[in-house]
């Protein structure tokens, strides 16, 4: 009987160790989850701060008016303002998009803006409404490449089309290191990595 009664107790105390461990083991996973949750949220808050996204609406209804990606759309504007509206450039671009006043002018005349005045492009409305304008007519002229016409809402078409007939660079998004203009180039290269984190970010954001 006092062998039977240690067996058994040893018995328990075997199991009970068992399952402190157990227990010990799924504590561990649910406070292993949970510091993940955690620091996945703080990533997320982080990289939200670091990638702020302005004029949502007014980006999300323009890209859909004039069929351009929004997080791409986004994307330049962080590089051409940093999302400062008042942001002027040495060649006197102005605004979010940076669009120049000549340019301002021939796309109002276009889109039947009446009593435009460059200093309209401060406006963000109108700045993102004639730049994004402005970039769908580059997609549209160079068939809808997007590096095509991201280099060339930077450095010009005319541009654009000599380094291609120059052999300079082959127009395709592998090649965009081949971009002989470092401006231009690292203009591209930003925009499109931009437009990704964009999308990663605020995919449920903006709903297009």
């Amino acid at each position: 009987m006092i062998q039977y009664a240690l067996r058994h107790q040893g018995h328990t105390l075997r199991h009970r160790r068992r399952a402190a461990l157990r227990g010990q083991r799924r504590s561990w996973i649910y406070a292993t989850l949970g510091i993940m949750a955690l620091l996945l949220l703080a990533e997320s808050v982080f990289w939200r701060a670091y990638y702020p996204l302005f004029h949502v609406r007014t980006v999300e209804t323009y890209a859909r008016e004039y069929g351009l990606d929004p997080f791409l759309l986004a994307a330049v504007v962080r590089v051409e303002s940093g999302y400062d509206r008042w942001a002027v450039s040495s060649k006197g671009a102005r605004g979010l998009m940076q669009v120049m006043p000549e340019t301002g002018y021939w796309a109002a005349e276009i889109l039947g803006m009446k009593g435009f005045d460059p200093d309209h492009l401060f406006e963000p409305e109108v700045n993102l409404r004639i730049g994004t304008w402005y970039l769908a007519r580059l997609y549209r002229e160079f068939d809808g490449s997007r590096v095509l016409a991201l280099a060339a809402y930077n450095s010009g078409a005319t541009r654009v089309r000599e380094w291609l007939a120059q052999g300079d660079w082959d127009g395709t998004e592998k090649g965009v290191k081949d971009i002989p203009y470092p401006e231009t180039r690292e203009f591209v290269i930003k925009v499109l990595g931009h437009a990704e984190r964009y999308r990663r970010l605020y995919r449920k954001t903006i709903t297009f």
